[in-house]
């Protein structure tokens, strides 16, 4: 099998960053037109090069939008998440649910109250008696996950 080109290492590595430009062949800067310093396939780069022009060389967000492939609203996002965090905050955000869904207060009082009455009860075995009360499959390691969180103030 041949060897990965020097090009194809740096897109399979962005990839993995989720920082591949979904659509490199939006971005019509002239910079990014030559073979080089300047990828368009770096989403990363495309979108501090496109918020330097607009505040560096006063480019309209307008013109800026359309040479490098985003709409307008992009633009004022990516100035918001550069603000905010700086070149990180252009990576795109990480895809998927945040936090403990499954795990919500109801359930979390059924496994407390589980493992009360039960004070040998391993995280495996309240799999199934969770599933059979509220219908839901967890992974025993999202449970003890769960039960190292800190407990939730009321009042």
């Amino acid at each position: 099998m041949p060897k990965p080109s020097a090009a194809e290492r740096k897109r399979n590595a962005l990839r993995s960053l989720s920082a591949l430009h979904p659509h490199p062949e939006r971005v019509r800067d002239e910079l990014f037109q030559q073979e080089g310093f300047f990828d368009p396939h770096d989403l990363v780069q495309v979108k501090y090069e496109m918020l330097r022009r607009t505040r560096v060389d006063h480019t309209p967000i307008r013109r800026a939008a359309q040479e490098f492939g985003f709409s307008r609203p992009s633009v004022y996002q990516a100035r918001a998440a550069f603000a905010r965090a700086g070149l990180p905050g252009l990576l795109p955000a990480k895809r998927g649910p945040r936090g403990a869904h499954k795990m919500d207060d109801a359930v979390m009082a059924f496994v407390r109250e589980e493992r009360r009455s039960d004070a040998g009860g391993r995280a495996a075995g309240l799999v199934e008696r969770i599933r059979a009360r509220f219908g839901i499959g967890v992974h025993p390691r999202t449970i003890e996950r769960a039960l190292r969180r800190p407990e939730k103030k009321t009042g």
